[in-house]
């Protein structure tokens, strides 16, 4: 290979991010400079927030400027390296954007430029074990702080966030009830993940089966979807509840303001709390919810899924993807595989 291709940001989407809202081009390979490393990305991370880095406003992060190729978590391989940290031949993790190569000082990079494991496959590395497993590691277990015997309610919960939180409540002892929509996906999390119950909110009234299923209320929510479902799991809060907001995809593509809960008052009658997070705050302490995730998956039946596209040409599809329920678990799309 001895071009670069990329696909760039060519205008902010209005609605539902579309295969409009980007550009191929092809460029030449870059060189890396003294203290860089020039990777060829070989897997490529989808994920909700992308949808949000495409929008010009503040975030935790800036905006992905107009005719730059679009970011993205990926896994590649090292091509050659002026670092003495990295050789060629290394499988690394860094945020590579929409491109095969790109060069990286390691100290700069959003995510850091970081070194996949031995033994440790690429899927596993960016689902379970990368910032989505992370992401459910400590928003659940510092911000909802789980006790055995309660009763954990999370949405988007056939994702590969929810999924991997739900697990987690299920392993600390805790009563564990799914939202997710359509059988396919609430089967997998009942039969094979270890649910206690599921919601198909696409199938049935949310708030009267949050009661049906939580007799006893629901003591931690874990939230990625905001909007009706957040309202419906307020109506249903125990005393002294945990609310966890992770994410909001159900106005991510909205045109529209989307409208916010009107019971909040229930977090003062039920002394509850509501929090949100971003799990860049954490990643230095990654290796401590890894080895523990490791654990888990080894001794304690955790499960994860993923879905593998493949082709460069097929990454624009492959992010519309997550807003249009096609997925299920953590949404990759693979150019290649490290040699």
């Amino acid at each position: 290979m001895n071009i670069n291709r990329q696909w760039l940001l060519a205008k902010r989407p209005h609605g539902l991010v579309g295969v409009d809202n980007f550009e191929y081009t092809e460029t030449p390979i870059p060189e890396p400079g003294d203290g860089e490393v020039l990777v060829r990305n070989l897997y490529f991370s989808f994920d909700p927030t992308q949808r949000g880095w495409m929008e010009d406003r503040p975030s935790y992060l800036p905006p992905v400027a107009l005719g730059e190729p679009m970011r993205a978590g990926t896994i590649g391989q090292v091509v050659s390296s002026k670092n003495a940290n990295f050789t060629a031949g290394d499988v690394v993790q860094t945020t590579g954007g929409w491109q095969d190569f790109v060069v990286i000082a390691p100290d700069q990079a959003v995510m850091g430029l970081n070194k996949v494991p031995a033994g440790i496959s690429p899927e596993m590395m960016m689902s379970v074990l990368g910032v989505t497993g992370l992401t459910a590691y400590w928003g659940l277990l510092d911000l909802g702080q789980p006790k055995a015997g309660e009763t954990v309610l999370v949405s988007g919960a056939a994702g590969a966030t929810g999924s991997v939180a739900g697990q987690i409540a299920r392993i600390k002892g805790c009563r564990v009830v799914g939202i997710a929509g359509g059988p396919d996906k609430c089967a997998w999390l009942k039969n094979e993940a270890g649910f206690d119950e599921v919601i198909d909110y696409k199938n049935e009234n949310v708030n009267q089966r949050i009661a049906e299923t939580c007799p006893n209320k629901v003591d931690v929510f874990f939230d990625n979807v905001g909007g009706d479902i957040l309202e419906s799991a307020l109506n249903h809060i125990n005393m002294r509840a945990r609310v966890v907001l992770c994410g909001g995809i159900s106005g991510y593509n909205a045109t529209q303001p989307t409208p916010g809960p009107t019971n909040l008052m229930n977090l003062v009658i039920m002394r509850a709390r509501m929090e949100g997070f971003i799990v860049i705050d954490y990643m230095n302490r990654s290796n401590t919810a890894i080895t523990e995730l490791l654990n888990w998956i080894q001794n304690d039946g955790l499960l994860y899924q993923v879905d593998v596209q493949e082709g460069f040409e097929h990454i624009p599809n492959t992010l519309q993807r997550l807003f249009t329920g096609q997925n299920l678990g953590k949404q990759l799309l693979k150019t290649g595989e490290p040699s």
